[in-house]
């Protein structure tokens, strides 16, 4: 079943004393670590609709490849990377609440 986090109130989406964003999902709190960085993405762009991430799950690892526009590309990595830099800090902030390993690969 997809589910998209956007459709619900920011109230629901936020998960107390972390900064991940979750869901309810049969009664359980699941951190979606693919929602996390699509919405700070597409607050990021001039062409939201354009934001694609590609999840590939490992046992221990997810790659999450993110690939936004061509003009919208130095939005996402930020002056020096900062902007990138600190997109992959609060997913592997949320990664480690699994006991995962993420990364963030930026892609043209």
């Amino acid at each position: 079943v997809e589910f998209c986090i956007s459709q619900l109130p920011i109230e629901d989406v936020m998960c107390g004393d972390t900064l991940a964003l979750c869901c309810e999902i049969t009664g359980k709190r699941r951190i979606m670590m693919k929602e996390l960085i699509l919405v700070m993405a597409k607050a990021l762009v001039d062409k939201p609709d354009e934001v694609e991430i590609r999840e590939i799950e490992g046992d221990v690892t997810t790659i999450l490849e993110l690939k936004v526009a061509k003009d919208d590309l130095g939005k996402v990595i930020g002056k020096q990377g900062k902007t990138a830099h600190a997109m992959r800090s609060i997913l592997n902030a949320t990664a480690t609440k699994l006991k995962k390993r993420a990364v963030l690969e930026i892609v043209e």
